[in-house]
């Protein structure tokens, strides 16, 4: 990754912001579209490269490299590669990751709950999700 200017205005901008509001400091860490995707998809366990890309279709391979750097650069998930052939890579959450469970949860319940798509399958993954 990019190493970053800490002392650049959009550095200093964003440090001003986190002092306002520490939701920023949650939006830099978990913000976007697939961060919390992934990190949902990781709160049932340990997963394999593979089952995560079965598990979020639509992500494209270099989004789910991406944002697996950057959710493990966090401190978020864990990579754990075993020096075998073929690679044997696992991702699983972090104790700070696992610390968003009550967060991931609240934001299913209320999508459960707001998104007019009361479905049997919504209502099945909020019984099967870990609490």
């Amino acid at each position: 990754m990019t190493a970053i200017k800490e002392t650049s205005v959009i550095q200093e901008n964003k440090s001003n912001a986190f002092s306002n509001c520490p939701v920023t400091f949650v939006m830099e860490r978990i913000g976007g579209y697939w961060k919390p995707i992934i990190l949902f998809n990781l709160l049932t366990g340990t997963k394999r490269y593979n089952e995560l890309k079965k598990s979020i279709p639509t992500i494209t391979e270099k989004m789910l490299i991406q944002h697996l750097k950057q959710l493990e650069a966090d401190g978020l998930v864990i990579r754990k590669a075993k020096p075998v052939v073929p690679p044997f890579v696992t991702y699983q959450l972090s104790k700070k990751g696992k610390e968003l469970r009550p967060v991931l949860y609240a934001m299913a319940e209320w999508a459960v709950s707001n998104s007019g798509q009361q479905t049997e399958q919504f209502k099945k993954q909020m019984e099967d999700f870990p609490k």
